[in-house]
């Protein structure tokens, strides 16, 4: 949630005019993630997060906020999108398509513990449950193909000793049928800082829904374990609260060792890209894409089995 566009006082009071929030008292840029420019706003009817989607094409936003405002009906805790009076999610705002919504409570935790990780897990299975059905879902965005294309084109930027691992990572994840498992709507960036955690140390809020898309379940699970579970205990709850939403099947447990690679793949590329190919901002956050290099080369250096 880093700023790429700044957006006026005056601009913004014009912009929230027709939401009837009241008198605009404060905003402020959020310096958190990668993607889009985040705001919060205060108003006389409360706090929200107001989103510049800065790369996003506004089909696929409409997916997204769709998306928010299903998870949000369903029990999620997730932010709900505010629509206008004409009953639109997104309107534009400083050249960009823009939205405001509900800011949830609570504060992510750097250091969560094993019950932490049961209850992430339990939410991603009701997550993927409750946007089992949404209509016209957009593929995964960092899925197979963009994972494949992005990574040959970052060949000649990396390091030698960077290249020969992309490479031969590139050749393996080719070569991987992930076809018949089971597939839905995937989070697919629920990190730390992606989760929220009230006082009582009950989760309150699931956010950053803008990298979403359809892709194998297990993906999901595989990105949000490479970023929690920093031991064998951690694992295994973070699997039991998921199973004990969506049980997994047998082809899911022999693809984990597969798709744990794939899924440190993605971020890793992912971070890659912003650091041979920056883009400019007022408050940018660019984060250290070695620790997923490192993350790969120990998968691949000794695969792990899915608890049971």
């Amino acid at each position: 949630m880093s700023v790429y566009t700044k957006v006026g006082r005056e601009e913004l009071i014009a912009w929230l005019e027709p939401l009837g929030l009241g008198e605009l008292v404060d905003y402020a840029g959020i310096a958190a993630g990668m993607q889009n420019s985040n705001y919060f706003v205060a108003t006389a009817s409360g706090r929200f997060v107001l989103t510049l989607f800065e790369r996003i094409a506004t089909p696929a936003l409409d997916f997204y906020l769709a998306l928010q405002d299903r998870l949000a009906q369903s029990g999620i805790p997730s932010p709900r999108p505010l629509a206008d009076g004409q009953g639109a999610y997104w309107r534009w705002l400083a050249g960009k398509p823009a939205a405001l919504l509900t800011c949830l409570p609570g504060a992510a935790l750097e250091l969560p513990g094993v019950e932490q990780c049961r209850a992430v897990g339990a939410m991603l299975a009701r997550l993927h449950l409750a946007a089992a059905d949404l209509p016209n879902p957009l593929p995964n965005p960092c899925g197979a193909a963009w994972r494949q294309a992005v990574g040959e084109t970052l060949l000649p930027l990396v390091a030698p000793d960077e290249r020969d691992l992309l490479a031969d990572e590139l050749l393996f994840q080719a070569a991987q049928d992930y076809s018949a498992l089971p597939r839905g709507i995937i989070h697919a960036d629920l990190f730390r800082d992606n989760v929220l955690w009230d006082a009582d140390g009950g989760l309150s809020g699931v956010l950053d829904f803008y990298f979403a898309g359809e892709d194998a379940l297990l993906f999901d699970l595989a990105v949000v374990a490479n970023d929690w579970c920093g031991s064998d205990n951690a694992l295994a709850a973070l699997i039991s609260g998921y199973a004990a939403q969506r049980p997994l099947t047998e082809a899911e447990r022999a693809a984990w060792p597969a798709m744990r690679r794939a899924a440190a793949l993605r971020f890793w590329l992912l971070r890659l890209e912003v650091r041979h190919r920056p883009r400019q901002g007022e408050v940018v956050t660019i984060k250290n894409p070695d620790d997923f290099r490192r993350l790969l080369a120990r998968f691949r250096l000794a695969p792990e089995a899915l608890p049971r």
